[in-house]
């Protein structure tokens, strides 16, 4: 694969981008669905703030087991067949999510919607490395950032205002119905990927995982994702409850907050992609890091506060996190070795998720809902996050120094 061009993405790499962000828009929803439904589902399951803490980190754990068994094999098989089997799991547990009773089964349906959908994003950041060329990356990225930027757009408001004035099961059966129509574009319309073949030498999946595990310049990159991740799940776990317990939101005004929200970080998603790629990733990133603390200090210490501000300070937080999210993966694509692209893909996504499942449980166990609704120590959640912010510029600064000693 080349790691430098000068050329526009060819058509089949546009619609190759835009599949892939159609597969991560569905597995962001849904998995953004439960924390935005915070506010909702503590009320209609009639749970604590630690229970549902759990069902949000079943899906966390069971994806980072997944995630794990899956990088001894994840360079041994078409990157095709791949993604539409763990893509298809995923669709499987969503159904499962749109038909439980109780919370027991809940548990249950986010387990099997985690074995399979928190290995995708690894399957398809994976295919990125393989197709497209080291300077591409930052606008491919970009690009499949909108995935978030989209689901806060259109999944998100819509899933609020299906739980509001329906009910929240019926949220998941509409992210079960985008699936099937990608699942159906994978299967039919995307190339087999097996380039990355030539380059894998037979070798016992365990040994092939212990490889990647013990490599120091890989687990630099695992450190600074695993941070990234925690302290993101640990602010947006009980957002939405905090807007409108603590914030004096209404209900009805949260689809209105995450899309204003969206509709900034789709629109300039990509022109991050493309700074991150003309000045550089961790330039980018530190600048968006500094940035993102400002504005968590300020918004986990409000209390009630017009909406209006609410949407402004909201809004520049979460592109502010795109701007991390964005520069350090498009970094992080050109540490692996391609023998070793897949493990290092897939364990960098367990370990995340694992991070988001721990993340999740540790926020319920930070913040509690008094007897009044509201989230109480928020504050306190702010500024572990703004600590776990500080030590990834640290580990960024290490991984671009990996980056050049390699090129």
């Amino acid at each position: 694969m080349p790691t430098t061009t000068n050329t526009n993405f060819t058509p089949y790499q546009i619609f190759l981008v835009a599949t892939i962000s159609l597969a991560l828009f569905t597995v962001v929803v849904d998995y953004m669905t439960l924390p935005a439904l915070s506010a909702v589902l503590l009320t209609e399951l009639n749970i604590t703030t630690e229970q549902f803490g759990l069902i949000v980190s079943a899906y966390a754990f069971s994806a980072g087991i997944s995630g794990i068994l899956t990088a001894g094999f994840a360079d041994k098989f078409d990157r095709k067949k791949l993604l539409a089997f763990y893509y298809g799991g995923f669709l499987i547990g969503v159904i499962s999510c749109a038909v439980v009773q109780n919370l027991t089964a809940f548990i249950i349906a986010r387990i099997i919607t985690g074995i399979f959908g928190g290995v995708v994003a690894s399957i398809c950041f994976s295919i990125v490395a393989d197709l497209f060329a080291t300077d591409q990356r930052g606008r491919v990225m970009g690009f499949v950032q909108m995935a978030f930027a989209g689901s806060q757009i259109l999944g998100l408001p819509a899933a609020l205002y299906v739980a509001t004035n329906f009910n929240w099961q019926f949220s998941f059966w509409s992210i079960a119905a985008l699936a099937t129509v990608v699942l159906i574009i994978i299967i039919l319309k995307i190339n087999p990927i097996t380039d990355h073949l030539e380059n894998t030498n037979i070798e016992n999946p365990l040994n092939h995982i212990f490889k990647t595990l013990k490599s120091r310049d890989y687990l630099t990159v695992f450190s600074n994702n695993i941070l990234l991740v925690f302290g993101d799940v640990m602010f947006m776990t009980f957002g939405s409850a905090f807007a409108t317990n603590n914030l004096g939101i209404f209900l009805d005004d949260l689809p209105l907050l995450y899309g204003a929200t969206g509709v900034a970080t789709f629109i300039f998603g990509p022109y991050i992609g493309q700074l991150s790629d003309r000045f550089g990733k961790l330039k980018v990133f530190v600048i968006g890091s500094i940035f993102t603390i400002i504005l968590i200090g300020i918004y986990s210490h409000l209390g009630n506060t017009p909406f209006w501000l609410v949407v402004t300070l909201h809004t520049f937080l979460f592109m502010g996190v795109n701007a991390r999210m964005i520069s350090s993966s498009a970094l992080a694509t050109v540490v692996p070795k391609a023998s070793d692209r897949g493990a290092f893909m897939a364990v960098d996504a367990s370990l995340q998720q694992i991070a988001s499942g721990l993340a999740a449980t540790a926020a319920g166990l930070v913040v509690f809902q008094t007897a009044e609704g509201t989230i109480d120590h928020y504050p306190r959640l702010g500024w572990l996050v703004i600590g776990a912010m500080l030590v990834t510029i640290i580990l960024m600064q290490a991984i671009q120094k990996i980056v050049r000693r390699a090129n």
